[in-house]
């Protein structure tokens, strides 16, 4: 009987060994936010909103950039040593997940992700970790709509123009959103042989400049073109490969994803660009919102939604200040 309640003892302290307790009221919440690449605008955008949540409701915010697994399996050992009660993370590589829950339940954080969502070794997604992410297909039928909106109306022949699919396609939202504005575009007729893929080896613009330059010169039959990718960078490094190529705004119809500072950089200038427009997603959502979730399962272990979903608005240099305003930002 004494063997049979140590063992019971012990099964109830190896299962609480792998849960994260709720906070005690005057325990201080620390949360890190980690991020694949710091330097984008659009993290650094969820990072100033995960901020504010974080002076609102007086926790510890703990930024962490990690480009590659060996960086995120370390940055989740540093917040336990700092004695963090969990963590947000978009990670560099979706196929981490196991190995990135598996080093939450060790150190006993608690996990949420947010922009991409973990996978298991089948490929699947891991539904037992809260997630706030996009709807990618959804996003991508916006961009695609919106291009095939500005080409009839421009009055361009589809079979002399070029679709510059930027593409990204080991991670699934890039290819759940390029694949959307695909099939928004030839679902409007336009010609699926004339959409031609261009690979980035990264999701920066140097790297979709790089792509873009190589898809234009190889095929030089297009009068036109149009571009659009993973995110706004994407799309600035096509626009960018495509006016070294002489095609300028007349000849350019590039539909980003993020209406992040890059592309709001690019409606301030004096004339316009390639770059026509963004589907406009809030970072505000993505880190704010994600941020309060994680504090309130710290503070009262109500976890988050398993799956929030966002949408976006399509901003140009005609709308942008009045579809911001009324988004909140």
């Amino acid at each position: 009987m004494k063997m049979k309640i140590a063992l019971g003892l012990r099964a109830l302290a190896l299962a609480m060994a792998f849960t994260a307790a709720p906070a005690f009221a005057d325990e201080p919440v620390k949360i890190g936010f980690v991020v694949k690449q710091p330097e984008e605008p659009w993290f650094q955008d969820e990072w100033k909103y995960a901020e504010q949540a974080a002076k609102e409701k007086g926790f510890t915010l703990v930024k962490i950039g990690a480009p590659d697994g060996g960086q995120v399996l370390t940055a989740i050992d540093n917040l336990k040593s700092q004695h963090a009660q969990g963590f947000v993370i978009c990670t560099p590589d979706v196929k981490l997940g196991p190995s990135i829950v598996a080093k939450a339940k060790m150190n006993h954080l608690k996990l949420m992700t947010v922009d991409d969502r973990l996978v298991d070794g089948a490929g699947k997604p891991i539904e037992s970790v809260p997630h706030m992410g996009i709807s990618a297909s959804k996003i991508g039928e916006q961009v695609g709509q919106a291009i095939a909106d500005e080409i009839k109306k421009r009055g361009w022949k589809p079979e002399e123009t070029g679709a510059l699919r930027i593409s990204y396609d080991q991670l699934p939202t890039a290819k759940d959103r390029t694949d959307g504005a695909i099939a928004a575009l030839t679902a409007a007729g336009f010609p699926k042989a004339n959409v031609i893929n261009a690979p980035q080896a990264k999701t920066d613009t140097e790297n979709a400049f790089n792509a873009a330059n190589i898809a234009i010169t190889q095929n030089p039959k297009f009068k036109h073109w149009v571009a659009f990718g993973l995110n706004d960078e994407a799309v600035l490094g096509a626009v960018r490969a495509a006016e070294g190529r002489g095609f300028r705004a007349d000849n350019m119809i590039g539909v980003g994803i993020g209406g992040s500072k890059s592309a709001l950089n690019e409606f301030a200038k004096g004339e316009p660009t390639g770059f026509f427009g963004s589907v406009l997603i809030s970072p505000k959502r993505h880190g704010y919102e994600t941020s309060i979730d994680m504090y309130e399962w710290i503070r009262t272990d109500k976890a988050p939604p398993a799956l929030t979903l966002t949408t976006g608005r399509l901003i140009t240099r005609g709308n942008v200040a009045e579809v911001r305003k009324e988004m909140g930002l």
